[in-house]
């Protein structure tokens, strides 16, 4: 148990290390390396490497070190189109099955976004918001949603952060959310899909100027 608490506290490092940046995609990820700066034995940042990749932010190459994932605009739309059908069936699934402690939860995530916003430090403002969308999908009470939300979560927590990153606004974050707490809390499952719609709609086209952009500049290198 010990050893697999210290894995996951790794990858928490690994993850926010390839979130800003100190690993770019298509970095070799160094075992001995990053276990030597971390303090830790090769086990447990084997075992962390291991949880990236099943994310999705690594990728395992034989007998060589893995890369930082560098998915196409494609595969990240495809993706998106997965998650956004289950944060519908989340929120449909919510307004019918989460218990006030649920709600609960919800609105004190809410709450934090709201007054800490423009003091977080945008990785963990971004954290904090990926909670908020967690929290909806636990109060759906389907173990089999559940697991497959995250796994897509997962998938697109870097393509995610980095569109949060540019789009940072305050306004239209709070507003948002607030619109789908109170459909939730009145057990509203039009109106949380709507407010769905409205808050994640253009999150492929959000992403694809980052991602673009990060393989046009990957293009200009090669050919340079």
């Amino acid at each position: 148990m010990a050893d697999q608490v210290l894995a996951e506290q790794v990858a928490a490092q690994l993850r926010r290390d390839i979130l800003r940046g100190k690993f770019p995609p298509g970095a070799s990820i160094k075992e001995r390396d990053n276990a030597a700066e971390m303090g830790v034995s090769r086990t447990p940042m084997r075992e962390a490497i291991r949880i990236l990749a099943k994310e999705g932010l690594l990728v395992l190459r034989p007998s060589r070190s893995p890369i930082v994932a560098k998915p196409t605009f494609k595969e990240i739309s495809d993706a998106v189109d997965v998650l956004l059908a289950l944060e519908y069936l989340s929120v449909e699934l919510a307004c019918r099955n989460a218990t006030g402690k649920d709600l609960a939860e919800i609105r004190n995530i809410h709450q934090a976004i709201a007054e800490k916003y423009d003091l977080l430090d945008p990785l963990d403002l971004f954290e904090l918001d990926m909670a908020f969308h967690n929290a909806i999908a636990k109060g759906a009470h389907n173990e089999a949603l559940l697991a497959t939300y995250r796994s897509y979560l997962e998938r697109l927590w870097r393509a995610r952060f980095l569109s949060a990153r540019q789009k940072r606004n305050r306004e239209r974050v709070v507003n948002q959310h607030s619109a789908i707490l109170e459909a939730l809390e009145g057990r509203d499952a039009k109106a949380a899909k709507a407010a769905i719609e409205l808050h994640l709609g253009s999150l492929a086209e959000n992403i694809r100027p980052v991602i673009e952009g990060e393989h046009r500049a990957d293009s200009k290198q090669t050919s340079g």
